[in-house]
């Protein structure tokens, strides 16, 4: 069992910056990928940033490449979500998720391959 706890989330204005943390606990050392996901109001949940736990390569969705980097901390066993020039359109809840077996690039933003997950923490983005 992998539990994740998010925060960080806030009320930011656009082209302001956010930091969300997720911390990790139990069998941390499963995790073979982690990532962010998140959820707009009336819209379906979509992949952010993900990443290898072991290599650290990152991947990201096409909408925030060059505005977000995702990164961990793995002494902390913490996951990180640096966000800059956030638009309206990022606000949502977001997720961070875990994954214990190995997947391909191809399906990691894919929010039903991922086994645990995190409660979620808010980020609004007023214009």
């Amino acid at each position: 069992q992998v539990q994740l706890v998010e925060s960080g989330g806030g009320s930011v204005q656009a082209g302001g910056s956010l930091r969300l943390s997720c911390a990790a606990s139990g069998y941390t050392s499963s995790s073979y990928c982690m990532g962010w996901f998140r959820q707009a109001p009336g819209k379906e949940r979509e992949g952010v940033a993900t990443i290898y736990t072991v290599g650290g390569s990152t991947y990201y969705a096409d909408s925030v490449k060059g505005r977000f980097t995702i990164s961990q901390d793995n002494a902390k066993n913490t996951l990180y979500l640096e966000m800059n020039s956030l638009k309206p359109e990022d606000a949502a809840v977001y997720y961070c998720a875990a994954r214990v077996s190995p997947l391909r690039s191809s399906r990691l933003l894919a929010d039903y391959e991922y086994h645990y997950w995190g409660q979620g923490t808010q980020v609004t983005v007023s214009s």
